[in-house]
């Protein structure tokens, strides 16, 4: 039977963090069910290289978010901490 390429990673500005995390959690659990050929194997290995790369990427930019507001909030004067009720204290 014929491989089917691996789905393209999606360019970044449409990448979806949550719905590649769940996709990484299918693709382990098919690799780890011992069903896929080695060909498919090593598919799927590509494929969530690629995604975990893309994620990582992501968090790297999220945590420097953090770090720029945590600094803003600390030049501002205000306390991470005690501003930490959620969106009605922005």
């Amino acid at each position: 039977m014929p491989r089917s390429k691996p789905p393209e990673t999606p360019p970044e500005e449409s990448f979806d963090f949550e719905k590649a995390m769940a996709e990484l959690e299918a693709l382990v659990g098919r690799m780890e069910g011992g069903e896929l050929t080695l060909e498919d194997s090593l598919h799927e290995f590509e494929r969530g290289v690629r995604l975990t790369s893309r994620c990582q990427k992501l968090l790297a930019e999220a945590e420097q978010r953090v770090r720029v507001i945590t600094a803003e909030g600390r030049e501002t004067g205000l306390d991470p901490e005690r501003n930490s009720g959620g969106p009605a204290d922005v």
